[in-house]
């Protein structure tokens, strides 16, 4: 949907990503305290400041590199630590704090789509695309997020209902780290992309229309 973009709706985009991430990450974070786990709080992750959880290299010279290359972009946040020792609940603690970060877009999303409906913004106003390009940003984020392959939100909840012998595939994923994300973005992503896509197509649909 994110196709035809004017200067002004890149710099709304931009705004949307940086807030929208920095409240998804802090979320990693307050739930991680919340289930008993400091950790976060120990890196001064438990703040809702974007600046906080920005890596200079993943979420700024990757996407700009990729762009100057003609590539999709993309960026990656710095990671919220956490110690699943620390937490309760064991996997299904791990889990809620896996998930809490994307959901919250989601939540972002549907507050952004009531704005629109119960204050009644007009189709084409400039108040109706700032929320549109937010709602569909916000969108994104939760679909890409959930999709459960390591290190990626939603493989938290694939963790904590997966037998053993899958953990271990999934771990040896995860553990390499920023290059699992690299080669999962460039060899897997372009044939699941449009289905991504689709479901965020479907839910601003469903929300705004």
């Amino acid at each position: 949907m994110l196709t035809q973009l004017s200067g002004s709706d890149l710099v709304i985009i931009f705004v949307s990503i940086i807030l929208s991430m920095g409240i998804h990450e802090a979320m990693h974070a307050f739930t991680s305290h919340w289930l008993g786990d400091s950790t976060a709080k120990d890196h001064g992750r438990l703040t809702l400041n974007p600046l906080k959880h920005i890596d200079v290299v993943t979420t700024v010279l990757l996407p700009m590199v990729l762009i100057l290359f003609g590539m999709q972009p993309f960026f990656i946040a710095k990671p919220v630590p956490f110690n699943p020792e620390n937490v309760r609940y064991n996997e299904f603690g791990a889990a809620l704090i896996g998930i809490a970060g994307p959901f919250t877009n989601l939540v972002l999303a549907i507050i952004a789509a009531g704005i629109i409906r119960i204050g009644g913004v007009a189709i084409g106003t400039d108040l109706f695309n700032i929320f549109s390009l937010f709602i569909q940003v916000n969108l994104g984020f939760f679909v890409f997020n959930m999709i459960p392959f390591p290190p990626l939100d939603g493989s938290r909840l694939l963790y904590a209902f997966a037998p053993e012998p899958v953990q271990r595939v999934m771990y040896a994923i995860e553990s390499g780290g920023i290059m699992t994300i690299l080669l999962f973005m460039f060899l897997f992503f372009p044939f699941i992309g449009p289905l991504v896509g689709n479901i965020v197509n479907s839910l601003y649909i469903f929300l705004v229309a």
